[in-house]
């Protein structure tokens, strides 16, 4: 729901990831978990122009495997309790 997307239509319930930020632990509702994977930071890469401006808003930059492109979450940004579109309003 927080990347715009539509509600998994799977019928499966979703998965809590734990998030520890600052201290403080959150836990995440996700649809489904892929391959965790440990990258350096050397890799990462600034948002592409033409990323999907849903994903651009809480990207916190992409690093390119094989031939895809994977969207790092910014945490910081996924956890705001009011997007800044709402407060403006």
């Amino acid at each position: 729901a927080r990347l715009g997307l539509p509600k998994n239509a799977d019928g499966k319930p979703p998965m809590a990831v734990g998030v520890d930020l600052r201290g403080e632990s959150y836990g995440l509702l996700i649809d489904q978990i892929g391959e965790v994977l440990k990258l350096a930071d050397s890799g990462c890469e600034e948002n592409p122009v033409n990323l999907d401006p849903r994903m651009a808003k809480l990207a916190g930059g992409v690093h390119r495997l094989d031939g895809q492109l994977m969207v790092v979450l910014d945490v910081d940004r996924v956890l705001e309790i009011a997007p800044k579109a709402a407060l403006a309003a």
